[in-house]
C-alpha cells in the first residue's frame, strides 16, 4: 500500500449482541444496575445524568453495591444481608469462552461486558485465517485471548500484573483452552513490543486496551498521553506482510474514538486499510438507552 488508512467520516456506537450472563438492567442518577450471572450489581457511572426507569426498591434487590472514594475509580463494596466477599469469584461465560467474575479494590469485576462488541468482531475476523498470530497487550483476565484461541488463532498474551495473568491462566482452565497456543507474558507493555520489534516477531492481529496510568512489574511507569504514540508505532512494526487488523481500545474522559484513530492512522503511514471509530456501549435490555464506556479505532487491512 502506498497510502494511508482512511478514517470513517463518522463515529459508529458499538453494543454488543445481548449475552445470557450479562445484562444492563437500568441506568441513571449517575450509577448503572447490571446483571453479571445470576447477580445483581450497583456500580457508579457518572454520566448516566438521567432518571432511572426502575425504583429504588428495584435497585435495592442488588447483591452488591460499589460506594467510590476518589475519582481514580477506587473505593469498597458493600452487600446486601449476609454477602460478603468470601463468595468473591463466580462462574461466567459469552459463547463458549468461561471465566470468573470478581470483585476488585476498583468498580471492575475482571471483566469488561461493552468489549464483547470486539471480540465478536475478532472472532469474525480471525474465522478467515486460521492459525493467525494474535498479540493481545495489557490483556488483564484473558476473555479476548481466549476468545481468540477458540477461534483458532495462536495468541501472545501480555500484561503487567501476575495477579491478572493467574486469573486469566485460570479463565483458560475453565474454557478447556490449557493446552491451546497462548503464551502469558508477565511483562511491561513498552518493553515487550520494544525486544519483539528488535527480535524481528511479527504478528497478523494486535489488540491493546492500555490503562490510563499503571505500572509494570519493575516499577516501570505507563502514562497513556506521553507513552501511548511510542507504542502504537512498536505496534505497527510487529504487523505482518499480510495483517489482519488492529484494535485501540481507551477509557480516558480526555480522549474520543476520534483522536486514537488519528494516533493509530499516525503509527500506520501508508498501510492502507480503513479505520473505524467510536465508542463501545452498553444497551439497556429493557429501556434500550446506550451507555458509551469505552473509546476505540479499529483498523482493518486492505
Amino acid at each position: 500500500m502506498n497510502h494511508p488508512p482512511r478514517l470513517a467520516s463518522s463515529p459508529a456506537a458499538l453494543s454488543a449482541s445481548p449475552w445470557p450472563d450479562h445484562a444492563l438492567v437500568d441506568s441513571g442518577g449517575g450509577r448503572k444496575l447490571e446483571r453479571y450471572g445470576p447477580r445483581l450489581m450497583v456500580r457508579p457511572e457518572p454520566q448516566c445524568l438521567w432518571t432511572p426507569r426502575l425504583t429504588e426498591a428495584d435497585w435495592d434487590e442488588a447483591f452488591a453495591i460499589f460506594d467510590p472514594a476518589d475519582e481514580d475509580e477506587a473505593g469498597r463494596w458493600r452487600f446486601r444481608g449476609e454477602a460478603n466477599e468470601a463468595s468473591a469469584a463466580w462462574p461466567m461465560a459469552w459463547r463458549q469462552t468461561r471465566f470468573l467474575a470478581r470483585f476488585t479494590a476498583f468498580r471492575h469485576l475482571a471483566v469488561f461486558p461493552e468489549h464483547a462488541a470486539n471480540w465478536e468482531w475478532i472472532v469474525g475476523r480471525l474465522a478467515d485465517r486460521p492459525g493467525a498470530r494474535m498479540l493481545n497487550l495489557f490483556g488483564y483476565t484473558g476473555i479476548a485471548s481466549l476468545a481468540a484461541a477458540a477461534a483458532g488463532a495462536a495468541v501472545t498474551h501480555v500484561d503487567a500484573s501476575r495477579r491478572a495473568v493467574g486469573w486469566a491462566r485460570e479463565n483458560a482452565a475453565l474454557s478447556g483452552l490449557e493446552a491451546a497456543p497462548i503464551r502469558w507474558i508477565c511483562e511491561d507493555a513498552r518493553r515487550w513490543v520494544a525486544r519483539e520489534v528488535r527480535r524481528g516477531a511479527r504478528y497478523d492481529a494486535i489488540l491493546l486496551d492500555p490503562p490510563k496510568f499503571g505500572r509494570g512489574p519493575g516499577g516501570e511507569a505507563w502514562r497513556l498521553y506521553e507513552d501511548l504514540p511510542e507504542l502504537m508505532a512498536g505496534c505497527a512494526a510487529l504487523l505482518s506482510d499480510e495483517p489482519l487488523f488492529l484494535i485501540l481500545n481507551a477509557y480516558s474522559e480526555r480522549l474520543t474514538g476520534l483522536a486514537l484513530a488519528n494516533v493509530v492512522a499516525d503509527a500506520l503511514g501508508a498501510r492502507g486499510g480503513d479505520i473505524d471509530w467510536g465508542e463501545l456501549t452498553l444497551t439497556e435490555e429493557t429501556g434500550g438507552r446506550a451507555v458509551g464506556l469505552s473509546f476505540f479505532a479499529r483498523w482493518s487491512a486492505p
